[in-house]
């Protein structure tokens, strides 16, 4: 997926490393006798908040899979663009069918939609 911000395109990446960076932004850390834990769960805490159109979640999804650009836009200048340029719904949309389209994603937003329904 591709968007433009300003004048320049934006190639946005859905894999592994998209996921390794929101855990860095959303992941859950858990201390235990003083010992720090790291746990992934940034796409499990992440999803639903964009799936009800939150757009700082928005902003934090981009700036993830943005991960590959060089140089990667800032938090600043994508927060802009939404406040601005972007058709929000249009945006959300294509970013969740995006999601639902990668290999590295897809399972979870599965997972999730069946457990939602159960």
């Amino acid at each position: 997926m591709q968007i433009t911000i300003g004048k320049k395109n934006i190639d946005l990446n859905f894999g592994v490393r998209f996921v390794r960076e929101l855990d860095k932004l959303a992941g859950m850390e858990i201390e235990v006798q003083g010992i720090k834990q790291k746990f992934g769960m940034g796409l499990s805490v992440t999803l639903p908040a964009l799936q009800q159109f939150d757009p700082a979640t928005l902003s934090d999804v981009i700036y993830c899979a943005a991960w590959d650009n060089k140089p990667r836009p800032t938090q600043k200048a994508i927060d802009d663009y939404i406040d601005s340029d972007a058709d929000l719904d249009k945006l959300f949309d294509e970013v969740l069918d995006e999601l639902q389209k990668a290999n590295a994603v897809k399972g979870t937003i599965s997972r999730m939609a069946k457990n939602k329904k159960a």
